[in-house]
């Protein structure tokens, strides 16, 4: 296991590649993973939504988290997505990567009857007693339609092993008040998704990007990370404005919809999305692809820097 902490700085979390079957291309998912240790980011999220944990059975998901064990070799952090329905499955699932040399869990409540505040405070309990890896608490009511209240952060804070949250951008915008409360009432690393806020979560005292475009694009997303954790605003806000019309395209389309034709284009690999989702048609790909095109330039032209 990695010694470095995987709940600051660049967490980059890739794509999963995987047939209609859900049958997951761990040859492919490889690929995707050595730009990321090449590139140094801070830790690698694994099975995240982007990752598409929901969609694949155990043993797919334990295919995954070995390989991608075997292929980072230590080099980077490995972070992964345990989240299920039952606790039970989360259970399993914690105890796989655990067993597999993971350095971390993710944990969402995912649910189908909505859950009380003290049945996820049991959910993630229980996980923790399944599995002693550190774990980061998803906050993600975006796909969960979970809200984690701050009086249960708090209490989850207080299991040994529940270091780090994950959260989304705050609706009112207020990050900095957002994190003085965190800070105050938690002693958790903070982190944020939602890469178009990514620079501004930085610049305010974020422990930590959790971001999507990282798994795929690392080297200019590590930039950007760089350059806000360094309270340098004007590369911050530079870099950001370079993402802006991409940004625009994971809100129109899913951030899960982008990605994976981005993939696909980069001939990355076979990455289907899982069915029911369905791929962007012709129009809307070409939107993708130009908002994309600055990006990869920027990527391969600091990847070949990076080689010099």
């Amino acid at each position: 296991m990695s010694l470095a902490s995987p709940f600051h700085g660049l967490s980059a979390f890739p794509p999963t590649p995987a047939d209609i079957d859900g049958r997951v291309d761990t040859e492919s998912l490889c690929r995707l993973l050595e730009p990321l240790c090449e590139a140094g980011v801070a830790s690698i999220g694994l099975l995240g939504s982007t990752g598409i944990y929901a969609y694949l059975t155990r043993e797919e998901r334990r295919r995954a988290v070995e390989a991608a064990v075997e292929c980072v070799n230590g080099r980077v952090p490995i972070l992964v997505g345990v989240g299920a329905l039952r606790t039970d499955h989360a259970q399993d699932l914690a105890s796989d990567a655990e067993a597999a040399g993971v350095d971390a869990l993710l944990l969402a409540p995912v649910s189908y009857s909505p859950l009380t505040q003290d049945e996820a405070y049991e959910h993630f309990l229980a996980v923790t007693k399944a599995a002693k890896l550190p774990l980061c608490i998803y906050n993600n009511p975006g796909t969960t339609h979970f809200t984690f209240s701050r009086d249960l952060l708090q209490r989850l804070s207080a299991i040994e092993t529940i270091r780090a949250v994950k959260m989304p951008l705050p609706a009112d915008g207020d990050l900095q008040g957002e994190l003085a409360a965190l800070r105050e009432e938690t002693n958790l690393a903070i982190g944020y998704s939602g890469d178009w806020g990514a620079g501004q979560a930085l610049l305010s005292g974020a422990d930590a990007w959790y971001s999507v475009i990282g798994g795929l694009l690392p080297r200019i997303a590590l930039a950007l990370t760089k350059a806000a954790m360094a309270g340098n605003g004007e590369e911050t806000h530079r870099l950001d404005r370079l993402f802006q019309p991409l940004w625009e395209t994971f809100k129109a389309f899913g951030s899960i919809r982008v990605i994976y034709m981005l993939v696909e284009h980069l001939s990355l690999g076979r990455a289907e999305l899982p069915r029911p989702l369905l791929p962007l048609g012709s129009a809307d790909r070409q939107r993708v692809l130009d908002a994309a095109r600055p990006l990869i330039t920027q990527e391969t032209g600091r990847q070949s820097q990076s080689l010099l």
